[in-house]
């Protein structure tokens, strides 16, 4: 056996074991979570408005998106993301998160170089994935109806 092996095997039989369920739970509970409130938040916009469905529920995810940008700003975003797991990450929160840390980190290289730039790179993929995986089910939806 290598060295490389022989301290793999060392460092395993002091790690603990994650517990993986635990966090599957905080994560399912915190994004249910997360959705209510931007389910509670469209419905309120529908009927203090008066505007469709649709609007409302854009303006509640931007309210989301808005939220989770100040809380990144304000360096709180990082401490919720921790204690939720994949369930502050994988929401439009997330990708705001994402977006608007890139945006701060990077902000002294200047606006194209640094902002616009390192913005896309962190949050690109999420925006491909999100454009194929529309795709795919708009047109499976497509092919079933």
């Amino acid at each position: 056996m290598s060295l490389k092996t022989n301290y793999r095997q060392a460092v395993k039989a002091f790690q603990p074991a994650p517990p993986y369920f635990f966090n599957s739970v905080k994560a399912f509970v915190v994004s249910g979570l997360l959705c209510a409130l931007a389910e509670w938040l469209a419905k309120w916009y529908s009927s203090f408005f008066s505007i469709s469905a649709i609007s409302a529920q854009q303006l509640a995810v931007m309210t989301m998106m808005f939220f989770a940008i100040v809380l990144t700003g304000a360096g709180k975003y990082d401490d919720f993301s921790q204690f939720a797991g994949a369930g502050a990450t994988m929401l439009m929160t997330g990708l705001a998160n994402a977006l608007a840390s890139a945006a701060i980190e990077h902000r002294s290289e200047g606006w194209t170089a640094g902002i616009a730039s390192q913005m896309f790179k962190s949050g690109g993929a999420a925006i491909v994935y999100g454009i194929v995986a529309a795709y795919l089910l708009g047109l499976f939806y497509y092919i079933v109806s």
